[in-house]
């Protein structure tokens, strides 16, 4: 997976990889050319007393270490800019992926996950990037150099390097086998963190409201505990390695002065080159090192491209259409044919069978028990998600045919649960509709019944909203709503609940106020209070998922047993009729 990640997203970066492999190489082999240049110096100016030849090799010196620094700080540059500019695409396509799922597939990652797979796995590969363009590529060119090198001031000191490198290598390799089990734990422990820290955030009133703070706490404590625990183990770990290669390197120099000492004494090798010949040692296993390092990265990254690519490889269950209709004959009409839907792994379907029509002007009410289906109804018109039988139609073109810009410019739908964006009240109204102008926001807010308390903040329509609106009311929050859905004039107005929030009072008065806004458009009122919805032109009664009865409101009373209980549990049969 993580081969697959960066063969996709680093293909257009082939020009600045190029040349940050150049400038490595030509970084290293100056680096590799300095240690032969300072046994020249030994061997043959201070052991003869060459002050020119001293000076003029120190210079020579000096031009190659600036050749040296100029490719390296070049190659960095590249390489982070090259990594940077990978992890803005990788963010962007999990982030393109993620706005294209329904809410089948969001409920399956979960939230808490998709955000840390956006952010955290995201920076894990793009630091892998980046110490790929500023160590990795130079290490294996440093160790082929070194052992050239090396070969070529003594051919007689080489067996060291055939013990110390594999020495090495095996030694950091076992500790790096055992924390890769500990990086796939890490990631998910984060999650982990990220759930409880989001739900208990999102949730602070609730947790107030029943004086859970001591248990919560504690749940949170577990959490981060396990990922702390888990941390101190991978860091423990992580710990030994520096050791390890300390110990590899210093038994190393300790042999190779003491076997080039006895070369020396027997004449085989001079003093200058089992100097140079120790620092190609050292360039030896510092690469490997360096390449040693990557390979604890390495573990992580993976772990974080596989989740990456977990989601860019999920395909959202909304389909968009292959040749989508983007003209339809019809205006503002919805037609529910056999509609029919299940969710997947669920034992029975939540819709059975559904069918029912909006025509302009008409508004359909949909009531029924706490289960019955009302929500994913209504979910199915904008494609939240898909029918999985029957069809759901607009202006008579089925949804799943339909351009989606063309059918969400006609919906204006009111959730459940009005989510309202950090911004201001006027951003979040034109959210539907950027080119609205203020007068047009005043003339929704009025109608929402929200003008009074808006002009009541001393900013106005550029008064601040937090995010999710907590900083308002529940019933400020529900009226903001419904004022972003009018401000976009849409069609087909969709009304989930949208009026709970409200007293009686408030309730009648904005539905008054719709009814002129409204009388050319298409609308569905999902409510569980009766007095909304007396005065709808028909009353869609669901139980269980199936219609048992559709109607105005005097009519179902009589006929339909379902809407009488409703009905009888929040009215006197004579006050309702």
């Amino acid at each position: 997976m993580l081969i697959q990640l960066l063969r996709t997203h680093l293909r257009p970066y082939g020009r600045p990889l190029g040349a940050v492999v150049l400038l490595q190489l030509v970084g290293t082999m100056a680096s590799l050319y300095l240690p032969s240049l300072n046994a020249d110096i030994i061997d043959r100016g201070i052991a003869r007393g060459d002050t020119g030849y001293i000076v003029g090799t120190g210079g020579w010196m000096l031009l190659v270490t600036g050749v040296q620094m100029a490719c390296t700080i070049a190659a960095v540059y590249l390489g982070a800019r090259t990594a940077m500019s990978f992890g803005r695409d990788v963010r962007a396509a999990v982030f393109s992926r993620v706005m294209s799922f329904s809410g089948r597939e969001v409920g399956q990652f979960g939230a808490p996950s998709l955000i840390t797979r956006s952010t955290n796995d995201v920076q894990q590969v793009q630091m892998l990037v980046v110490m790929t363009c500023t160590m990795l590529v130079a290490a294996p060119i440093t160790l082929l150099g070194g052992v050239i090198m090396a070969l070529r001031e003594d051919v007689g000191l080489s067996w060291l390097m055939l013990v110390c490198v594999p020495v090495l290598v095996l030694s950091i390799g076992l500790v790096i086998r055992r924390m890769v089990p500990q990086f796939r734990l890490m990631q998910t422990r984060i999650d982990t963190v990220n759930r409880v820290l989001r739900e208990q955030i999102t949730g602070i009133r609730v947790v107030r409201a029943f004086v859970r703070e001591p248990y919560e706490t504690r749940r949170f404590e577990t959490a981060n505990e396990e990922l702390t625990v888990t941390a101190l183990r991978v860091g423990r770990l992580m710990a030994l390695i520096f050791p390890i290669v300390m110990l590899v390197l210093n038994a190393s120099s300790v042999a190779v002065l003491w076997f080039g000492a006895h070369r020396i004494d027997a004449g085989q090798i001079q003093i200058g080159a089992l100097t140079a010949f120790l620092s190609y040692l050292m360039f030896i296993l510092m690469s490997v090192m360096m390449a040693t390092f990557m390979l604890i990265m390495v573990p992580r990254a993976a772990v974080c491209a596989e989740r990456i690519m977990e989601v860019l490889g999920t395909t959202s269950s909304v389909v968009p259409p292959r040749q989508p209709v983007r003209e339809v004959a019809l205006r503002a009409e919805l037609e529910l044919r056999d509609v029919r839907f299940q969710y997947p792994g669920a034992v029975a379907p939540v819709l059975r069978d559904v069918s029912f029509t909006v025509r302009a002007g008409q508004t359909t009410a949909v009531i029924g028990s706490t289960g019955a289906g009302k929500s994913t109804l209504l979910g199915l018109v904008p494609r939240l998600f898909d029918v999985t039988g029957g069809a759901v139609l607009v202006d008579g073109v089925d949804v799943r045919e339909l351009d989606p810009e063309l059918l969400w410019e006609r919906i204006g739908l009111v959730p459940q649960r009005p989510y309202l964006f950090s911004g201001t009240i006027a951003s979040n109204l034109r959210y539907g509709r950027p080119d609205a102008t203020d007068e047009e926001l005043w003339t929704s807010l009025e109608i929402a019944q929200a003008r009074d308390f808006v002009e009541a903040l001393p900013e106005g329509l550029n008064a601040s909203v937090a995010q999710g609106g907590t900083n308002l009311s529940g019933g400020q929050r529900q009226r903001l709503a419904i004022a972003r859905a009018l401000v976009s004039r849409p069609e087909i107005y969709l009304f989930d609940d949208s009026f709970s929030a409200l007293d009686l009072g408030t309730d009648a008065r904005l539905r008054a106020a719709l009814r002129p806004v409204t009388a050319d458009a298409a609308v569905v009122i999902v409510a569980q209070r009766v007095s909304t919805i007396l005065d709808a032109d028909q009353i869609v009664v669901l139980e269980g998922g199936s219609v048992v009865g559709i109607g105005r409101h005097a009519d179902l009373l009589e006929s339909c047993p379902t809407y009488a209980e409703i009905v009888e549990s929040q009215l006197t049969v004579e006050v309702a009729a």
